[in-house]
């Protein structure tokens, strides 16, 4: 695997010359191949992309082309983990994110480096906030006035932004624009948008708004979502199993706090599905959130298995039953309950198999005439254990 920068041949250290000189076969895009001359050896990667071609050929002298390096955002990723480690070397050239700060002179320690090449720009809303600096790969060069409009209808209008194009070779084009004031004419690929944000962005700690998310009115409300994420306790690469999700806040939420978390959320409504689909994508959390349709616990069957289980809606002494069963040693559960008949339901789960509840009344301020008076929520009764 041989990492390529714009000014082709000329960057290329020795041992990437060799194997080139050696190779049998040249996979890369097509701009790749032009910039190596692989001619008659080119391969031009598959629509859509597949490394099967390269597989194919395993015992053979054979060079895969990438733009910098190989596993930023690179084939590196891809391959490697079908091969044995004798068989594929990499020699690596500064990534786009390298080339990039060193243009603008940015500390890469400090900066966020994403892919948008393939991945909605959502995934920029809970991460941009005042002083935030992020570079990411976009798709096209149409692509930086769709980024430009996004980020004026999602707060950061006077964001500033930095367009580079094919960085680090002859064609190496840098432009400058604020989000709102966006005039600049369509480039050309590859291209890399660096972002100041200006303005602050989504709070960072549990209890977002309820105005963040679509709703039927079905939501865990603000103060209670923030005391269940703490009590549910998100870890990186854990799986939430979100029964009766009514809008997935809390599902969203969990994705939130850790970035390789992931949530089924299941909810009986169908009606409900579309808004938990829908604060999934608002949040760019669509590859880590499934809705999933049907009544627990006969819906939970034949699906991975939860670090966590968050019980927002439906709780039954035959879902406890049931998840006390199926889940293994060390899964953490939490349910929450407003009903009489959920309150007995928990407290008698809590004299039986233990961990800890708890029961939350909340009030806030409100008008009474034209003075004020405490308006009351239900009470909330919360029991939390570890299996």
């Amino acid at each position: 695997m041989i990492g390529l920068g714009e000014d082709g041949l000329a960057g290329l250290s020795n041992a990437s010359r060799n194997a080139l000189q050696e190779a049998e076969v040249i996979f890369g895009g097509p701009r790749h191949l032009d910039l190596v001359e692989a001619g008659a050896r080119g391969q031009a990667w598959p629509v859509p992309f597949s490394t099967a071609p390269v597989l194919e050929m395993r015992g053979r002298s054979v060079v895969v082309l990438a733009s910098g390096d190989p596993f930023w955002h690179g084939a590196g990723g891809s391959l490697v983990g079908q091969l044995e480690p004798g068989e594929w070397v990499s020699h690596p050239a500064p990534s786009c994110f390298a080339l990039a700060a060193n243009r603008l002179g940015w500390k890469l320690e400090e900066v966020l480096c994403l892919g948008l090449h393939a991945a909605p720009y959502a995934k920029l809303l809970p991460l941009l906030g005042r002083g935030t600096r992020v570079i990411c790969t976009l798709r096209d060069g149409k692509a930086p006035a769709e980024l430009a409009s996004w980020l004026v209808e999602n707060g950061q209008p006077d964001a500033k932004l930095h367009v580079m194009e094919r960085l680090g070779g002859p064609k190496e084009h840098l432009r400058h624009a604020l989000a709102q004031d966006w005039k600049l004419p369509q480039g050309e690929a590859p291209v890399l948008m660096a972002i100041e944000a200006m303005r602050p962005g989504l709070p960072q700690a549990a209890g977002l708004a309820d105005r963040y998310f679509a709703s039927d009115g079905q939501i865990t409300k603000r103060p209670i979502r923030a005391l269940t994420l703490s009590a549910l306790a998100p870890r990186q690469g854990e799986l939430l199993w979100d029964i009766g999700g009514g809008s997935g806040s809390v599902s969203v939420e969990w994705c939130l706090a850790a970035r390789s978390a992931r949530a089924l959320t299941f909810e009986p409504r169908a009606e409900r599905l579309e808004n938990i689909r829908t604060n999934a994508a608002r949040f760019g959390l669509s590859h880590r959130m499934a809705a999933v349709l049907g009544k627990a616990p006969e819906v939970l069957t034949g699906h991975e298995l939860p670090h966590c289980v968050f019980i927002g809606g439906g709780g039954s002494e035959a879902l406890l039953d049931h998840l006390w069963m199926i889940l293994p040693e060390g899964t953490r559960i939490v349910a929450n309950g407003v009903t009489l008949e959920t309150e007995t339901l928990l407290m008698q789960a809590h004299a039986r198999l233990g961990g800890h509840l708890l029961k939350a009344e909340i009030a806030e301020a409100g008008p009474l005439g034209s003075m004020r008076d405490w308006h009351r929520a239900r009470p909330v009764i919360q029991w939390s254990v570890t299996r």
